[in-house]
């Protein structure tokens, strides 16, 4: 809104549909209710993941192909020939994890004793 006040929501949002739909970028959703766009460059691999915070919604992505042996299982035992595949790891990033750690509410409960039986 920045940088181009001038254009309106539905117009990026048709356009991000379009290029969608000619499959320059790729839509995703990660069940959160947030739909994201990568774009899909010719040199890249097929292999893309991301690691996905619950807590913050920040997304990462993974660049490296940890699949390749499972995919050629999945192939070999299935014969299946697999043109894509996506994997999204869901957890708490590493931000998150720091922020909790130092919670007044953790602290308290790490300070709290528990009654011997």
């Amino acid at each position: 809104k920045d940088r181009a006040p001038d254009i309106g929501l539905a117009t990026v949002y048709r356009t991000l549909e379009l290029l969608s739909d000619l499959r320059i970028i790729h839509k995703i959703n990660f069940g959160d209710g947030v739909t994201r766009y990568d774009f899909r460059s010719e040199s890249a691999q097929h292999h893309h993941h991301h690691l996905l915070c619950v807590h913050c919604g920040k997304v990462q992505e993974i660049e490296e192909d940890y699949l390749g042996e499972v995919e050629k299982k999945i192939e070999e035992t299935f014969h299946f020939s697999i043109i894509d595949h996506r994997l999204t790891f869901h957890g708490v990033c590493a931000e998150c994890q720091k922020k909790q750690s130092e919670s007044p509410e953790k602290k308290m409960k790490e300070n709290q004793k528990l009654p011997v039986e």
